[in-house]
């Protein structure tokens, strides 16, 4: 027998889950390695028990846990914490589990004032809401990060190779500037930070490394605070292909980056106005709000 997997997702949309099934032809070899003991989406194993007779969250063990999404209610933690005792390496999946991803937007307010703004009556028989959304290693210790919104299936491919191999597998901190081939003058064609609603200046029957860098026309990209791991097996990054800004789905380069403040100096440094971006605290943390970089701000 191969490996024994648990594969789960807490707070998220399904989308990383998706990502797993674009390894495409990989999976041909790697479920060889593989034995899936716990996958909700495609095995029906139940929390407690396989007809509710558990009085505790039951979770098999095994060798590698694959958890997406972040950790917004009482259950959600639960279910990671007996996840993280029963698995000997955890991997975060997708950047609700490694940052919060946009879930996390919520962390702008209490959950008091989110609940009171939905309901008249907030709900008293779901689980309870934790007091913020949480990324999974704010809750747990996790062994392996493949982030992204989706994560690219080379990553995840990657990754579990590695460590059907033995090995450590990681991303390399580096930006998705290094990865863009963009033309760069290092300033801005006008100081006016524009609205994605104004076309980009390119010609779209020459290459890609033709067109003047996103951000130098003015435009929100978000290349220079963000690590590179998108492209795949291609010469440029997925945003960048299509010929729009990068959205930083990725999150921070590093661990322990404030991508608001290095995005400030970004703009400042090539001649734009940052002052001029609206909701600049929501869209530079639009995936990355947990690890408190969004929180309520103080009443006026």
């Amino acid at each position: 027998m191969g490996l024994k997997v648990v594969e789960e997702f807490l707070n998220a949309c399904s989308g990383c889950e998706l990502s797993i099934l674009n390894m495409g032809e990989t999976w041909v070899d790697v479920l060889k390695e593989l034995e899936f003991v716990h996958m909700p989406l495609l095995i029906d194993n139940k929390y407690f028990g396989q007809t509710g007779e558990g009085t505790q969250i039951e979770i098999p063990e095994a060798d590698i846990a694959i958890v997406s999404g972040s950790v917004r209610n009482e259950e959600q933690k639960q279910v990671l914490e007996e996840i993280r005792k029963k698995c000997k390496i955890l991997i975060a999946l997708g950047t609700c589990a490694t940052n919060g991803g946009i879930p996390a937007l919520a962390n702008m307010w209490s959950k008091e004032e989110i609940l009171n703004s939905i309901y008249t009556n907030p709900p008293k028989d779901v689980p309870a809401w934790l007091d913020r959304v949480y990324a999974l290693d704010e809750i747990v210790k996790v062994d392996v990060y493949v982030p992204g919104c989706p994560p690219h299936a080379k990553n995840i491919a990657d990754a579990i190779t590695a460590l059907i191999k033995g090995e450590t597998w990681s991303l390399p901190e580096r930006s998705v500037c290094d990865s863009c081939p963009l033309k760069r003058e290092k300033k801005a064609s006008s100081g006016t930070v524009k609205r994605s609603l104004e076309n980009l200046e390119f010609d779209p029957e020459k290459p890609l490394d033709e067109m003047r860098c996103i951000m130098e026309q003015g435009f929100l990209c978000l290349g220079p605070v963000t690590k590179a791991g998108c492209r795949g097996d291609s010469d440029a990054p997925r945003c960048i292909r299509a010929r729009i800004g990068c959205r930083g789905c990725f999150g921070p380069i590093r661990k322990g980056a404030k991508p608001m403040v290095e995005m400030m100096t970004a703009w400042s440094s090539i001649g734009l106005n940052a002052q001029a971006v609206p909701d600049r605290r929501a869209l530079l943390n639009r995936f990355i709000g947990a690890h408190n970089n969004l929180r309520p701000l103080p009443k006026r």
